[in-house]
Formats: structure tokens, C-alpha cells, sequence
């Protein structure tokens, strides 16, 4: 004769249990902080673009476009434009991601696949950690006593050697473009290099397993397998990145020269929004305050197009990636 299935009680504490009308009320102020949280976040940015916005609205009638295809700023004659500190904080911020991320990235492979024993990566990974924790002033002044000194010579040699080239076409006589783009690639290297090795450890052992049992060295691994499948928080990184060097100010405005000029050379001295609305607006007039809000709205525009951007491409690349 067969056997019937016999119904069991479930006992208390089991998972089978339907939620309580506490676990229900739980659930829904969750629900709710999480919504009021995410509202107030957005409220503060279109407040933020409001304030500051109405501020930068005489400017912005007066000036127009022009404002942003012009060189000169003189409150002696009430004309200003910002290409200058457009040009500089798009082309310091690209140079410094495409140093401090390279690095950065070859820092998470470093730590995370197999090269030092646990120990000495909590180390390392501890010292790189820490240099997300050093005031962007103490960057300056080690960029300024310390940095300057020592590449200028080489700065020199280059000037002399490769002068024909647009990169090199000056000479390094103190701040410039070179020693502003070195420390702001260290200044955002913590942030690279923590996303990556996130995105490398979240990476399934197995898929390691794989690629060594078809035969790949670990270099090959590495570059086919690893890298691609943690395309998506590698970009993400350098996104962040990218970001963080859009808004850095102290650091840059005492190493990047603060110079009104639009210039290819890595030695000449130059300007950046930040460091504009840093050193302008402690001693600004009342005929200065609208253009600057002016710039601070243009930075504000800039940072949120690259992050939006950046948002759509690594979506795009993570799809791709699934598929």
C-alpha cells in the first residue's frame, strides 16, 4: 500500500511562516525612508542648481554664450569668459584619469589577483587607502617644495629636446599643468584603485578556474578574462574618478599656475574652475559674484554630463557583457 503524504505544522521560527503585521510595517517604513531619501537627494540638487542658478541669471543674460568662448577675465572692465578654465579643468582631469587610472587599475590587479599573500596585500591596500585621507593642502605643498623642484630638470631637458612638439613647447618655471595633472592622479588613484578591486573580487572563482583549465598563463587570464568581465565596475571607477577631478580646488589652485591662457603644453601655467571660484571669490566684487556663479553653474553642468554619460556607457557595456 503506498505511503500518503502526511501535512506537517510548521514549527515557529520557520521560514514558511507568513510575514508578521510587524515584519509587514517593517517592510513599508523601509520602503518609505528609502523613497523620502532618495527625494530629498534630488530636491537638494535642483535647490543647489535654483540658488545658484538665480544668481548666475543676470550674468548669463548679459554675457550669453560669449561667456563661454572667451579667455579674458579683468573686473576692471566687467569682461569675463571662462574657456581658459573650461579648456584647463577638462584637460588636467583627462590627463590626471589617464595616469591615475591607469595606475590605479594596474594597483587592484596587483592586490587582488594572487601577487602577494594576504598580509602584505592588506598592507599595501591599507597605504593606498590612506592617501584618500591626506588633505588636498598638503598635496599642494608637497607639489610645491617637494614635486616642482624635482621634475623641472626633466622638464628642462624635455623643453630643450622635444621643444617642437605642442606638449613640450615651454618651459616649467614653477606651477603648471605637469605637476597639477601628477598629484591629481594620486589624488584619485584610492578612489580607481577601491572600485576595481571590488569589481575583480566580484568576479566568480569559477570563471578563473575556466580560463586556467583551457590553458592560459595568469597574464592571459588576466587580460582576456578578468578585465573584461569586470569591464563594468572598472568604468565605473574611472568614472568616479573622473568625477573627483572635475572638483578638486585647493590642490590644483596652488599647483596649476592660474593662468588665463588655452595651451597644449604640459609646463605652462593654467586654470581650472575650481581653483577659479577658489581664489576669485574670498575677494570678489559685487560685479563679480554673477559671473561666477556663471562659472560655478558650467562646472556643476560638466560634472553631472560626465557622470550621466559615464552612467549610460558602463549600462551599455554591462548589458553587453551579460549578453
Amino acid at each position: 500500500m503506498a505511503d500518503t503524504p502526511k501535512s506537517v505544522a510548521p514549527r515557529d521560527g520557520s521560514v514558511s511562516r507568513p510575514p508578521t503585521a510587524f515584519e509587514y510595517g517593517y517592510d513599508k517604513s523601509f520602503r518609505a525612508l528609502t523613497f523620502a531619501a532618495g527625494f530629498v537627494t534630488i530636491a537638494l540638487l535642483v535647490y543647489i542648481f535654483w540658488k545658484i542658478g538665480g544668481q548666475a541669471a543676470p550674468a548669463m543674460q548679459k554675457y550669453g554664450l560669449d561667456f563661454l568662448t572667451t579667455v579674458k577675465w579683468n573686473a576692471n572692465t566687467n569682461e569675463y569668459g571662462i574657456l581658459a578654465e573650461i579648456w584647463g579643468t577638462l584637460y588636467s582631469s583627462f590627463l590626471a584619469l589617464l595616469f591615475g587610472g591607469v595606475l590605479g587599475v594596474a594597483v587592484a590587479i596587483f592586490l587582488t589577483q594572487g601577487f602577494l599573500n594576504a598580509r602584505l596585500a592588506w598592507i599595501f591596500r591599507l597605504i593606498v587607502e590612506m592617501l584618500a585621507a591626506i588633505p588636498s593642502v598638503v598635496f599642494g605643498l608637497w607639489g610645491i617644495y617637494v614635486l616642482i623642484p624635482a621634475i623641472r630638470p626633466l622638464a628642462h631637458w624635455l623643453h630643450e629636446t622635444l621643444g617642437f612638439i605642442p606638449f613640450f613647447s615651454t618651459n616649467l618655471a614653477g606651477p603648471g599643468m605637469f605637476p597639477a595633472m601628477i598629484v591629481l592622479s594620486i589624488m584619485i588613484l584610492p578612489t580607481v584603485a577601491a572600485i576595481s578591486q571590488d569589481a575583480f573580487k566580484a568576479i566568480p572563482m569559477k570563471i578563473q578556474e575556466a580560463a586556467y583549465g583551457m590553458g592560459t598563463t595568469k597574464w592571459e587570464a588576466i587580460r582576456k578574462v578578468i578585465i573584461p568581465t569586470a569591464s563594468g565596475g572598472i568604468f565605473a571607477s574611472l568614472v568616479l574618478g573622473f568625477g573627483r577631478a572635475l572638483g578638486e580646488t585647493m590642490a590644483l589652485a596652488m599647483l596649476i599656475g592660474n593662468s588665463q591662457q588655452v595651451t597644449l603644453s604640459l609646463f605652462a601655467p593654467a586654470t581650472t574652475l575650481a581653483s577659479l571660484l577658489a581664489s576669485t571669490f574670498p575677494e570678489a566684487g559685487a560685479n563679480q559674484i554673477g559671473p561666477l556663479m556663471y562659472a560655478a553653474i558650467v562646472l556643476l553642468v560638466i560634472t553631472m554630463a560626465v557622470n550621466i554619460i559615464g552612467t549610460i556607457i558602463m549600462n551599455y557595456t554591462a548589458r553587453q557583457t551579460v549578453t
